[in-house]
């Protein structure tokens, strides 16, 4: 029963993924997750890089019907429960950028759905609680590490920004004292008339 117990969190443990992609411009990704009735699944999303860090998502089940749109967001979380077996698609479109490519970071967890009929022990129903909660953290861990990237990219460019706009300043500073100086020489020039 213990055994059991341990490969079944291992499992649930494996059911959660991360990933990281490219969603060239004007472009969409798809994946696919098979789920049976009462299985759940979470997917959360966010934009690490590319023009507006805006990306268009939704989740649609296996009739097509769209269960969650979300437009133009940053950063999202969906949650379903299935309601039938079958092939579930989540989309991250681009199309609406002709030019900036996208950097998807996106997790999926399932949950893997048991009857109420089987009888949980307290400590599994513990080992479920305890594998959520780390779903949870680790989720936390790879949104700050999206972040933090977001914010360094920025403060970069903003760095390269501030030392070139220095550059031009000094630049266009010692063209007019050069001018200046070339002006006045001349303004005190004598000239002779023969």
């Amino acid at each position: 029963m213990l055994r059991e117990l341990v490969l079944s969190v291992l499992l649930l443990t494996l059911c959660a993924r991360a990933h990281m992609i490219d969603v060239l411009a004007g472009k969409k990704e798809c994946f696919f997750e098979d789920l049976h009735k009462q299985d759940k699944m979470t997917v959360t999303y966010q934009v690490g890089g590319g023009g507006h860090l805006d990306i268009d998502f939704w989740l649609s089940d296996p009739s097509g019907k769209v269960l969650n749109k979300q437009v133009k967001q940053s950063t999202g979380t969906t949650s379903i429960t299935a309601e039938k077996d079958g092939r579930f698609e989540y989309c991250f479109s681009n199309q609406m950028s002709s030019i900036a490519d996208k950097i998807v970071s996106f997790n999926v967890h399932g949950v893997i759905y048991i009857g109420d009929d089987d009888i949980v022990a307290p400590i599994e129903r513990e080992i479920r609680q305890l594998a959520a909660g780390l779903a949870t953290v680790k989720d936390e861990q790879e949104y700050i590490v999206v972040r933090e990237r977001t914010h360094r990219n920025t403060a970069e460019s903003t760095n390269s920004r501030v030392k070139w706009w220095s550059i031009i300043q000094a630049i266009v500073l010692f063209t007019v004292v050069a001018w200046q100086v070339y002006y006045l020489k001349s303004f005190f020039e004598v000239k002779r008339v023969i």
